[in-house]
């Protein structure tokens, strides 16, 4: 008597369906490969809808977050300049980023990102090598932007006058618990991080509120203040110009805070639209992620002028330095300075929640872009469909990092910045070749001018802090290694979503007078007569079936071998007395296997007859993987003995000299 399965089984078992819960399964499995496939869908969303206010505070904690260090920024970087650089930072992003992304949300609704505007550019695999460069810049952008803000949050923390003696030195162990908090609320789900960013989005930007008002109160009571400002100015810069000038020149070190908007349109499938909307044209959804991306710019652009402003005037410059009071925390040195401790402490614990949560931006991010395209090109595994085994892997990148960098906010800051500008330059060339493509001129115009801001200031930030790109680089290649290593693995699945026979050549499959159906693969280049008299000759010398036993010849042309899963194409020609069915699929071996799956039915299984190649195995093999050919007739059978455990069910394969 077999004893019942221990309980530990169907602990793993739930745990199993919990873990892969809203996974979406890129083709059918094996066991239902009954002489149909269902077509495979897009990347559904796998998430509820909200209304695109909520959505863009999940978004906006990592771009309102900004707040915390973005005064102190510039300030360290631009003095007594800091208002009109910040000034700059807001004209790029009303005149420049905000209408880039605008497009980039109208042409690319469901979540794909400025990415798949460039990835329509290309064709085959040197499409593909640029969507995996750019995933290695947004996995950079977005995981640096994890760990540096729990970094950052953890600085806070530790610096606070209640806190800093309990803690000490504890910033790495801060930091690695704060992303490990991050991770458990995704685990739990997206419905819980956007009401908790809801919450923390609306007390950070309150508080923030009540700092500048009551800094700008201080500065009409003290005029001061500004006559003594713009005294320096004058004495620093001869004329207006060289103002500007120099203001320009220190921009490219206030781009940090131009983060948040490649997040946004890459949730854009949690934002709710209208209940017409079609998934070819979902207008509401576009139109509200308009309003998520037009909101937070304004917001910004009105906090960063303002915060500028009152720090400039009301903090020492000597206390932006690195080391001092206002380093990295202007708007909570005001807090503390003038609204008193007690407020100060709220405001900081409000600072640092949203600094934590700021990664949560990112992460939706993540969770939303990757499983759109490396498991579509079979360059991930199927379980990369589903959001929790991807909390935990990026989690666990996370830690890594925090690990290397031993939580250093300065040390992560140029990588965060290579990342997020070379997203921003691939966004602004996608629209300004979008633009021209359509033939507006004179969009195509101002986004190119767009563009080369964007250049402009990400060569800038490479020159001055080449390990950003060092490490972004090293994302790249890690991308690139997992993403070959996991395409080689899965080639042997039938890798083909459908198949699609025409009515020709159903009613050539009709006609077919006995069973087995027997198939003789040829080569589509090969088409005159004696060609095909030539094969029927050695086919059946090969296989021994008589002169009057028919078959039909099979032929398959490689569309495009880049594509991992595609639909299979069959027509039917007939040369002379020959019949012949004629497949187009991404992969010989992939599209013969599932063809001969597709049309076995319930009866007696197709049988294919195939001549040994001559070509040599390791080329062979790079062919397969590249250019979906190679040595066909052991492939094909290794596809269908994946496919179809069942012996007796298995399409026979036979292979002659």
């Amino acid at each position: 008597m077999t004893s019942p399965p221990p309980r530990q089984d169907s602990r793993s078992s739930a745990f199993r369906r919990w873990l892969l819960e809203g996974t979406a399964p890129s083709t059918p499995p094996a066991a239902e490969h009954e002489g149909f496939y269902v077509e495979e869908k897009a990347v559904q969303a796998r998430h509820q809808t909200h209304p695109w206010w909520q959505v863009m505070c999940l978004t906006g904690v990592d771009y309102f977050s900004t707040l915390g260090y973005q005064p102190g920024i510039a300030a360290l970087a631009a003095g007594a300049l800091s208002p009109f650089a910040t000034l700059v930072l807001v004209i790029v992003t009303l005149f420049g980023a905000l209408p880039m992304y605008r497009r980039v949300a109208e042409e690319s609704p469901h979540g794909d990102g400025s990415i798949s505007m460039l990835e329509r550019l290309l064709s085959f695999w040197p499409s593909k090598l640029l969507v995996l460069v750019l995933i290695g810049f947004v996995a950079t952008g977005f995981v640096i932007t994890i760990t540096l803000s729990a970094a950052d949050a953890a600085k806070h923390m530790t610096e606070n006058p209640f806190l800093k003696g309990a803690l000490g030195n504890a910033q790495i162990p801060a930091t690695i618990v704060l992303i490990a908090l991050l991770g458990a609320v995704f685990l739990k789900g997206f419905k819980e991080a956007i009401g908790i960013a809801v919450v923390l989005v609306t007390l950070y930007l309150g508080l923030s509120a009540v700092v500048v008002v009551k800094g700008a109160t201080l500065v009409f009571a003290h005029p001061q203040v500004v006559q003594d400002w713009l005294g320096l100015l004058t004495r620093s810069y001869a004329s207006p110009l060289s103002l500007i000038g120099a203001a320009l020149l220190v921009f490219p070190k206030l781009a940090l805070g131009l983060s948040g908007f490649e997040t946004g349109v890459v949730v854009m499938p949690l934002v709710k639209g209208d209940l017409g909307d079609l998934e070819s044209q979902p207008t509401g959804r576009i139109r509200n992620g308009k309003r998520l991306l037009t909101t937070a710019a304004l917001i910004m652009s009105v906090f960063l002028i303002s915060s500028s402003l009152v720090t400039t005037l009301l903090i020492p410059p000597e206390a932006f330095q690195p080391g001092g009071v206002a380093n990295g925390r202007a708007l909570a040195y005001l807090g503390h300075e003038y609204l008193g401790e007690v407020f100060g402490t709220i405001y900081d614990a409000s600072t640092i929640a949203i600094l934590w949560f700021a990664g949560a931006s990112a992460m939706a991010g993540l969770l939303n872009i990757l499983p759109r395209y490396l498991p579509r090109y079979g360059m991930a595994p199927d379980w990369a469909r589903a959001n929790r085994p991807l909390v935990l892997v990026f989690m666990a990148i996370a830690l890594i990092v925090t690990l290397a960098f031993k939580a250093d906010v300065d040390a992560q800051a140029s990588a965060y910045a290579t990342g997020v500008l070379a997203l921003m330059t691939s966004a602004a060339v996608a629209v300004s070749l979008s633009a021209f493509r359509h033939k507006e001129r004179g969009l195509g115009v101002a986004f190119t001018i767009t563009s080369l801001v964007f250049i402009y200031v990400t060569a800038v930030t490479v020159l001055n802090s080449p390990e950003g790109l060092y490490i972004a680089l090293m994302f790249v290649a890690a991308i690139l290694a997992v993403s070959v290593a996991s395409r080689v693995q899965r080639s042997f699945e039938l890798r083909v979503s459908s198949v699609e026979i025409d009515d020709a050549a159903r009613s050539m499959l009709k006609e077919f007078p006995i069973r087995p159906l027997r198939f003789v693969a040829h080569n589509p280049d090969e088409t005159s007569l004696a060609e095909y008299r030539k094969k029927e000759l050695r086919a059946r010398q090969m296989a021994h079936l008589p002169d009057d036993d028919p078959f039909l010849f099979l032929e398959v042309e490689v569309d495009d071998a880049s594509e991992f899963s595609d639909v299979v194409e069959v027509t039917s020609h007939q040369v002379a007395e020959y019949r012949i069915l004629r497949a187009k699929g991404s992969s010989v071996p992939n599209t013969i296997a599932a063809l001969l799956l597709h049309l076995r039915g319930k009866g007696t299984p197709p049988q294919v007859y195939f001549q040994w190649s001559e070509e040599g195995p390791v080329s062979a093999a790079m062919r397969f993987l590249v250019e979906g050919e190679g040595d066909i007739p052991p492939l094909t059978h290794e596809i269908l003995r994946r496919a179809e455990p069942d012996r007796d069910r298995r399409p026979i394969v036979h292979v002659g000299g």
